[in-house]
């Protein structure tokens, strides 16, 4: 199993889990960045994640400084992690599966999968590098 496939892996056990604004547990909640982390830690990802962000943030770069270890990605692969823009000012994390993606849904109060491709433009992706 590859390093993505593990991310993906990862993520698909966090489905479920209740929406929670900063959360980080995944026995409490967790938002977007929280799936993120939570998906990368149980790929073996070791790293500080982004803290202390706004809700709706139109600055991608912001995002990319935060993930150490992790390098761009096309967006296509198992475990590429996606920057999304959702609306102008309002970015949203997802990872990538080999049938959609897994996100945490504020309007359904809980991490999902979604089939098929993206309903957002990407902005960036990253993968979890080898090193």
């Amino acid at each position: 199993m590859t390093r993505g496939e593990r991310v993906a892996a990862a993520a698909r056990a966090l489905i479920g889990v209740p929406f929670r604004l900063h959360g980080r547990d995944p026995a409490i909640g967790l938002d977007c960045v929280g799936v993120v982390a939570a998906a990368l830690r149980g790929a073996g990802h070791i790293g500080p994640m982004p803290e202390g962000y706004a809700i709706r943030c139109g600055n991608a770069q912001g995002y990319a400084d935060c993930w150490q270890g992790l390098a761009p990605a096309g967006g296509g692969q198992a475990g590429d992690i996606l920057l999304c823009r959702v609306a102008a000012m309002h970015l949203h994390l997802a990872v990538r599966t080999q049938e959609g993606i897994i996100h945490a849904d504020v309007g359904l109060g809980r991490v999902v999968a979604r089939p098929g491709v993206p309903p957002w433009p990407i902005e960036a992706a990253w993968q979890l590098g080898e090193g």
